[in-house]
């Protein structure tokens, strides 16, 4: 039950940041005390941080978040790996095999994109279908409906360090994005995990018909 516990609380602070104990206690439905409890022991493991927030009245409230060691307990793909199978790409075969290799992986995503759209009949409907492809890619992803259109917000990249080592698979995924939702949508990267934010967010909203 610790461990539970313990799982479902990196999962809380990665999926909504950072957040009080009492705010988490909440969310899981467990005591304050097994909450802080938790947080104290991975604060001595160095797998989170706070801090203390002032409000406009009271005493300052403790927010607690993930530290880069805690963001690294969610899997990334075989990070080693994979970052040196792409420089022994780029040692083989330079920049226009890297470039090759990206948009292989474009293409192939986009089919299995499309195929699992098929039937669907507005937009809001395929952002769903992606946020879904994506959860189960890794991704931890989630739809947020706004007035005008949809956030599509990925809590975690299961890619992250190919990402880091080639920026082009993060332009990729966006045009993938585009691809993919249609030409009656546009898309916008908001929020980018590379770019020091803690996700990446995507605003989509209905193109404007002429």
């Amino acid at each position: 039950m610790a461990d539970r516990t313990r799982t479902r609380l990196l999962n809380a602070l990665k999926s909504s940041g950072p957040q009080t104990a009492a705010d988490l206690a909440g969310d899981l439905r467990v005591t304050s005390v097994a909450v802080r409890q938790h947080l104290d022991g991975m604060y001595g493991e160095g797998l989170v941080d706070f801090e203390d927030v002032k409000g406009s009245v009271g005493r300052p409230k403790r927010v607690w978040g993930l530290t880069a060691a805690g963001h690294q307990q969610f899997p990334d793909s075989h990070s080693t790996l994979i970052v040196g199978l792409l420089e022994g790409l780029s040692d083989l075969y330079g920049n226009d095999g890297l470039e090759s290799l990206i948009a292989h992986r474009e293409a192939k995503a986009g089919k299995l994109y499309k195929d699992a759209m098929r039937g669907t009949t507005d937009l809001g409907s395929r952002v769903e279908v992606l946020a879904d492809l994506r959860s189960r890619e890794g991704y931890m992803a989630e739809v947020i409906r706004e007035d005008d259109g949809f956030l599509l917000v990925e809590n975690h990249c299961s890619i992250c360090a190919a990402a880091t080592a080639c920026q082009g698979f993060c332009r990729s995924e966006l045009s993938l994005f585009k691809d993919v939702l249609g030409s009656d949508a546009t898309v916008e990267r908001i929020e980018h995990l590379l770019s020091g934010d803690r996700r990446c967010m995507y605003r989509i909203t209905p193109r404007a018909r002429r």
